[in-house]
């Protein structure tokens, strides 16, 4: 394990949290994951500058997390410093049809807001269970919409410290990527231009997203949604279900057999059995369709993991 010493004692100083040895279990939607050496709840963007580039100077790894919905954290733990951007940095703030909020905000959050303003564009994500940073990292989406159909700018910081701001061209959003994939910079916060609409319709449209998601997706077991991402010329959970695959399981991970997209925790199932279990899906759906899925959450291990 790391020395975390000299970022726990200057985070300390700036009167952030501080958690050493951390179970980042409660951290991520699949409920899995080790300890790490020192988490730290995230308040500012010019505190979080500060203490990143703490940890390039001192050759310190460091992890950004926020709602942890898109993450697969090892059993084993990992080693280094991660940085929560949590309630601590969540604000949301209206500027005529333009919302800026926070790296930590839930999605949902902003997509409340939105609603409660009138403000229409962003209903394809309410239910999204992520961060608005984690789901401009992704440029996450549903339902026929995605981040880059509503983002204006953002706010990062890089491995230095030094703050940037970053017009929608410049994040390279695509399907499932944007710049920040890179690893150089760190999300801080989000400009989206809405549209004015009307509330009724708004909230209406919401409902209705949420109630496709409650039908269709295991939303009563721990996962990180989406295992596999969309394959060009088809879609996952349809290749995962041709194969015979739904409902299959190893240890207490198992294929949804209410949508096959998703691999969820049963219960106390383990890093490595949903590890297991994700290369099983995608050799047998190469072996059986020629399709070569790709796992969509990150997974982070201090190991070695092919998946």
């Amino acid at each position: 394990m790391t020395d975390c010493g000299i970022i726990s004692e200057a985070a300390k100083k700036l009167g952030i949290t501080v958690k050493p040895n951390e179970p980042l279990k409660e951290y991520t939607t699949f409920r899995v994951g080790g300890k790490c050496d020192l988490l730290i709840e995230m308040d500012t963007a010019e505190h979080t500058a500060e203490l990143i580039s703490l940890c390039s100077r001192e050759k310190i790894k460091y992890y950004i997390i926020g709602k942890g919905s898109n993450l697969l954290i090892d059993d084993m733990g990992i080693s280094g410093v991660v940085f929560n951007m949590g309630r601590d940095f969540s604000d949301v703030s209206i500027n005529g049809t333009e919302i800026t909020a926070e790296a930590g905000a839930p999605l949902i959050s902003v997509c409340k807001a939105a609603a409660e303003n009138s403000l229409s564009g962003l209903e394809f994500a309410y239910g999204i269970p992520g961060s608005v940073g984690g789901a401009v990292y992704m440029n996450a989406g549903a339902y026929g919409g995605e981040i880059s159909d509503v983002i204006l700018s953002c706010k990062a910081v890089d491995k230095d410290g030094t703050l940037r701001a970053f017009s929608k061209e410049e994040m390279e959003l695509s399907y499932r990527k944007s710049v920040f994939c890179k690893g150089e910079y760190a999300i801080l916060e989000a400009v989206f231009s809405l549209k004015k609409g009307e509330k009724a319709e708004i909230e209406g449209k919401m409902k209705e997203l949420m109630g496709k998601r409650v039908e269709k997706q295991p939303l009563e077991f721990p996962s990180a949604g989406s295992t596999f991402k969309r394959p060009q010329g088809s879609y996952a959970s349809l290749l995962i279900e041709q194969c015979g695959l739904k409902g299959m399981s190893v240890g207490g991970a198992e294929v949804s057999t209410k949508h096959s997209g998703f691999i969820v925790n049963k219960g106390n199932a383990t890093f490595d059995e949903i590890i297991e279990l994700i290369r099983r899906v995608k050799a047998e759906v190469k072996r059986q369709t020629g399709y070569q899925l790709e796992c969509e959450p990150q997974i982070i291990s201090d190991r070695e993991i092919d998946v």
